[in-house]
């Protein structure tokens, strides 16, 4: 356990040290109070895991990678006011988060929520269900990241060999080794994350800017109108009627994709300082930020925007190198822009990476993992870092990857499921409280008070309708080329889920612990035979 001090006011600044800082009895205590031992070492203040999660959503990476299906299938109006519509609409989910998470911090997060906000008769089950939805999601949108990023570095290098058509298994071994830079980054250099993490903000701010001054200026593909940039909206690309087109790409693949896992950021609570504080803020803070960072980044592209054929004809099916070179005329300006989202990219990579080996080794430390004893494992000689978690979650990386060799349609499946996998795990502990009358959150740090029903009930609803849309095709007629398995890949994870349920978590998995000073809780969950 770190060196405990008297500091947690001024570690809410972000701005001191861990040996500065350290565990305050306050935090430790309330841990212990959730059921937990302090074994991860506390270096994130407020700045810190905030710009964790700009890194994880990765504003210009998320809507740079999946460019290509939104200019098919409706152009720049879908581009820009689907970024409107899903940030206004993604916000109340993300504060209905940081509520029932500044109430119970945990890197246990969603499934621990369920299961204290539960009944004491459904709760194990509830907690088991949401853990495993949680699971599948946070690996299946980390390797839609390091995925994503492997593309975009094949993309730069088709700036200066645009001829090279690149195949699925040289495609595949530059995932390999993004997927495995991330990971070693992760392992050891953990003390320095938060520290790569500010980084990353610096990184993204400035980037954004040079990319809105140098293609405003340069607009070497030639310029459009405001009425263009803003409402041009051509949906016969996609086969759908023009209102659908508009929904099922902005929410499959930009903004949605974009704000996805928000929630992912809970899982670093027993690394941040006042996590019941600054969880909250930096959950609720984000998505306003990252709005106003996306308005940046796509205005000069739709102003600025090559023909749509060109950039549909690059081989590889990733154009935003070659768009960035037709903007500023010349290779070696596109090559410069594309640097900037590579290394956005490179830093979401790390980060969610961070944050799933998080999630896993909870879910581990409750023995709801095969072979938990391993993965839950702490190396304290690194720093505190759960090892074998971080080489669990890459290992599923790179197995799910290779299903790319077989078929490309089928793993793209995996970026829907992963929305889907995450908004539901994020929808089922606002739902129960709902049911609860929300009478759990009276007393929540972060609270939404009486706004908190409305808000609760629109966040849950819109997640429904992202998980029915997400499980659409992209374009119709349906081939099995365009055919969207996400609804398959999803049910193929919830049988092999419930089988090993039946198998052997229901005899071995108890569920989070209860707080040992909870006694009306812990006489009602043993009247459960629990």
């Amino acid at each position: 356990m770190a060196k405990e001090s008297d500091t947690s006011s001024r570690a809410n600044d972000g701005a001191v040290s861990k040996q500065e800082v350290g565990v305050t009895d306050d935090v430790v205590r309330g841990l212990e109070k959730m059921g937990y031992h302090q074994e991860l070492t506390r270096t994130r203040g407020l700045f810190h895991i905030l710009f964790m999660l700009l890194a994880i959503i990765a504003v210009p990476f998320g809507l740079a990678a999946p460019i290509a299906t939104s200019l098919v299938a409706g152009g720049p109006a879908n581009i820009i006011w689907g970024w409107v519509l899903i940030s206004i609409t993604s916000e109340p989910l993300a504060v209905s988060l940081a509520e029932v998470c500044s109430k119970y911090p945990t890197s246990a997060g969603a499934y621990y929520w369920c299961f204290r906000l539960g009944p004491p008769k459904h709760r194990v089950l509830l907690s088991w269900i949401n853990g495993w939805l949680t699971m599948v999601g946070v690996w299946t949108i980390s390797l839609s990241v390091t995925f994503g990023t492997a593309q975009i570095l094949v993309a730069g290098i088709g700036i200066f060999h645009p001829e090279w058509e690149p195949q699925a298994w040289q495609t595949y071994l530059v995932f390999l080794g993004v997927a495995v830079v991330a990971t070693l980054v992760g392992i050891f250099f953990n003390s320095f994350l938060p520290t790569l993490d500010i980084i990353c903000a610096c990184w993204t701010a400035l980037g954004v800017i040079v990319i809105l001054v140098c293609l405003s200026v340069k607009a070497a593909s030639g310029r459009h109108s405001a009425n263009f940039a803003l409402t041009h909206f051509d949906p016969s690309g996609s086969g759908w009627t023009p209102g659908w087109s508009f929904f099922i790409v902005t929410l499959f693949y930009q903004p949605a994709y974009t704000f996805s896992a928000t929630g992912m950021v809970a899982s670093m609570a027993e690394e941040v300082h006042d996590p019941t504080v600054q969880l909250p803020l930096a959950m609720s803070w984000a998505i306003p930020i990252s709005f106003i960072i996306g308005l940046i980044f796509l205005l000069p592209i739709l102003f600025t925007l090559p023909d749509v054929a060109t950039l549909l004809a690059v081989p590889g099916g990733q154009p935003i190198g070659v768009l960035f070179q037709l903007i500023m005329g010349s290779k070696g300006g596109g090559f410069g822009m594309w640097l900037i989202i590579f290394g956005i990219g490179m830093f979401c990579a790390i980060s969610i990476c961070c944050a799933a080996s998080r999630a896993t080794w909870s879910f581990s430390r409750d023995k709801a993992i095969p072979l938990h004893q391993v993965w839950s494992k702490v190396n304290r000689s690194l720093g505190d870092v759960p090892v074998y978690a971080y080489l669990l979650s890459l290992s599923i990386q790179l197995l799910l990857g290779l299903i790319f060799l077989g078929s490309t349609a089928a793993f793209n499946a995996f970026v829907g499921v992963a929305v889907i996998c995450l908004g539901a795990s994020y929808a089922m502990p606002i739902a129960i409280s709902v049911a609860n009358g929300r009478r759990d959150m009276q007393d929540a740090p972060f609270n939404l008070g009486k706004w908190g029903f409305a808000i609760n009930i629109f966040a849950i609803v819109w997640v429904v309708f992202e998980i029915v849309l997400f499980s659409m095709p992209a374009v119709i007629p349906v081939t099995e080329t365009s055919m969207n398995y996400a609804s398959v890949v999803f049910v193929g994870f919830a049988v092999i889920s419930a089988v090993w349920y039946l198998i052997n978590g229901r005899y071995n998995y108890k569920g989070p612990p209860l707080p040992s000073d909870d006694d009306s809780q812990v006489v009602e969950f043993e009247k459960q035979g629990n």
